[in-house]
């Protein structure tokens, strides 16, 4: 406490005079600092009401997943994001001058334009009346009318009130009420910005009332949980020195839990995150609060921690320096569920960072609470405790071993096979990310766990992206396995893995599509998984290449087998009637022939010109003798004969016409 308060210089001291507020022609402090800094003023972005309900998966990864498409596949640390609550409103309360207020203006049917007019009257009681009345009505519950507030003009008349240091009851309920207006959109949160407020409420900071440094760290809590750009307008003002200063032992609980709270705020947003001297000035502030024991302050400490971690390896790296982090991790076993998230999204951050950084919090004994982490009654806390481990098996190889030295990796297979689906598909990260990073015990020990059936369960789900990951963990599992790929390709077989991937070569993802085939052609080809390609004779090459193109067929699809068996029931109960016409000679075998032939030149274009069209692999070749012989000349065949045999009934049809007509004969 003492180092903070001695490193709590006094904030600047704004006189009413240099607010600016009703100089004719003057810019507001906000306007200069935006012209200063390049900036635009922003507009409405709507209300940002985020809860602490979002799950682990709604943060972005960072990037793609590995495909064997890709130059290199490597492991993936990803990031995600949390929200407590950016701006509050005030409740209605009866504060203590409620007494003094004027009768007329305790009825609730007060316009407007009477509160405006009084607001400005000479008359201290008149005046206090008025702008508790217009405070009453937003801190209403349903719909304070704000907008209208703004509109009528008040809030230059609220700013001024800020001024009045000898009616501390005055700048009270004009704090108050200019609080609850920032507690709203954006552009409701702008108006109080630039009705110059900001300096004026930073004044307040060192008011010898209480209730009014309260009222005003309140209100600079709301305008900087607006954004970035609020945020670091307020900073730059100096907000940072006064607010800590609050941080002592004589400080009510309440007030202490606002000053955290306009912490969190000040932490908050990484695009761009807090300057970085900010954040140097406010970390001894967090070791400090983080001992505290009001639930409340602890969770907001925490979360502050874990917006700080989410700004980069920079940051990751001031916080580590600060030593905070072997008083965060105990936290996770904290009985509190709000602090144990709070503390998991903390240290999860820190674990993106690198190897290094990820040691740190592993040299704290963190894995030893995830027994009861990944067994956790709560849902989201297991999907948390999985994302945090998912990034520590995309580490070095002496991580993924303290994962399995910790006896997790059991626990791990059982959320992928037992958890919601969010959870599962921080799983399969956690598992593919294990055979990137893993020697090849480590990916045989996967093996020996099991991993194999609940892992090709999830070739099945809708997500591209899980299907993906769980694609390139197998292929990574028979590469790691060598001689004993087959072995892995059985129990993928007997798992009804394959079944999967081979209908998986119908995807429309094409990297998706590319990789079930990769797998199905280099492990699931018959003796062929063993062979170097390169010691292969050119003609079986060819052969080989002959499956890669027909390869569409391999796997059970509906609705090709039924289009197939109805073409060859009537095109073959044709064919055989064409033989008995031609043979006897009948005028009619000149129609079927027509028939069978356009069916055939359409079936040939109708299956090479949708994938030449897309692109598929299936038709890409550098082999000459698979080009040349297959692709060019057998289905040249398929198309010429036809297409001569089309052209001989036409010549025929078109001699029997008028043979017919002379004959005044009709064909029947």
């Amino acid at each position: 406490m003492a180092l903070l308060a001695s490193a709590a210089g006094s904030g600047p001291n704004h006189s009413a005079s240099s607010a600016g507020v009703n100089g004719a022609g003057a810019i507001s402090t906000w306007e200069w600092w935006l012209r200063e800094r390049g900036c635009q003023q922003t507009g409405d972005r709507g209300l940002q009401q985020e809860g602490p309900g979002r799950g682990a998966e709604d943060g972005p990864r960072p990037a793609t997943v590995p495909t064997a498409a890709s130059q290199a596949t490597v492991p993936f640390k990803n990031k995600r994001d949390e929200h407590l609550l950016k701006k509050r409103n005030v409740p209605q309360e009866e504060s203590l001058e409620d007494s003094d207020v004027d009768a007329d203006f305790k009825a609730q049917n007060v316009t407007l334009e009477a509160i405006l007019q009084n607001a400005t009257s000479d008359n201290p009681v008149v005046q206090l009346s008025a702008v508790q009345a217009a405070r009453k009505l937003l801190s209403s519950d349903r719909n304070p009318p704000i907008d209208d507030l703004i509109k009528s003009g008040i809030l230059p008349i609220l700013v001024k009130c800020l001024e009045r240091d000898d009616n501390p009851s005055l700048q009270f309920e004009a704090a108050w009420a200019l609080t609850n207006i920032a507690s709203g959109t954006s552009a409701q949160t702008q108006a109080v910005v630039q009705s110059n407020a900001v300096p004026l409420f930073l004044r307040l900071l060192h008011s010898p009332h209480q209730n009014v440094c309260e009222q005003a760290v309140w209100a600079l809590g709301n305008i900087i949980g607006d954004g970035p750009q609020c945020r670091d307008y307020v900073i730059s003002l100096g907000v940072v020195k006064p607010l800590l200063s609050f941080i002592n032992p004589s400080i009510p609980i309440t007030f202490l839990r606002n000053v955290t709270w306009v912490i969190v705020n000040l932490c908050r947003n990484k695009d761009p995150p807090p300057p970085m001297e900010t954040v140097q000035e406010i970390l001894p502030a967090l070791c400090v609060l983080i001992y505290h024991t009001d639930i409340n302050i602890l969770v907001d400490t925490v979360w502050a921690l874990s917006y700080l971690t989410d700004g980069g390896n920079e940051q990751i790296q001031m916080v580590i320096d600060s030593g905070v982090v072997p008083f965060l991790v105990p936290l996770l076993s904290h009985q509190e569920v709000k602090v144990q998230t709070a503390a998991l999204r903390a240290v999860g951050n820190i674990v993106t960072g690198t190897d290094e950084q990820t040691q740190v919090v592993l040299n704290c004994d963190v894995l030893s609470h995830f027994p009861n982490l990944l067994s956790h009654p709560k849902e989201k806390i297991n999907k948390e405790a999985v994302w945090f481990l998912s990034n520590i098996t995309a580490g070095n190889q002496q991580q993924v071993q303290a994962v399995i030295d910790a006896g997790l990796i059991p626990m791990i297979i059982h959320q992928l096979a037992k958890g919601d689906f969010g959870t599962q598909k921080e799983a399969a990260w956690a598992i593919s990310n294990l055979t990137i990073s893993g020697r090849k015990d480590q990916v045989e020990y996967l093996v020996q766990q099991n991993v194999i059936p609940p892992f090709c369960n999830l070739l099945s789900v809708k997500d591209s992206q899980v299907v993906q990951v769980v694609l390139d963990g197998l292929k990574n599992i028979l590469i790691m396995a060598g001689d004993e790929a087959s072995t892995i390709a059985e129990i993928i077989e007997e798992c009804g893995g394959l079944e999967k991937i081979e209908a998986l070569q119908q995807h429309e993802n094409e990297d998706i599509y590319k990789l079930a085939f990769e797998i199905i052609d280099q492990y699931f080809s018959g003796d062929d998984i063993d062979e170097d390609p390169s010691l292969i004779p050119e003609a079986t090459q060819g052969g080989k290449e002959y499956g890669k193109a027909d390869a569409r067929w391999v796997n059970f699809d509906p609705t090709i087998v039924s289009v197939e068996i109805l073409t060859v029931v009537l095109d073959g109960c044709l064919a055989l009637v064409l033989m008995y016409a031609i043979v006897k000679e009948k005028y009619y075998r000149h129609f079927i022939q027509i028939t069978l032939c356009v069916c055939e030149l359409y079936g040939g274009w109708m299956t090479f010109s949708p994938e030449w069209l897309m692109g598929s692999p299936n038709l890409n070749t550098n082999n000459w003798l698979y080009f040349w012989v297959y692709l060019v000349f057998f289905n040249s065949v398929w198309v010429l004969i036809p297409g001569l045999l089309l052209w001989q009934s036409w010549v025929e049809l078109k001699k029997m016409y008028p043979k017919g007509t002379s004959l005044g004969k009709k064909f029947q």
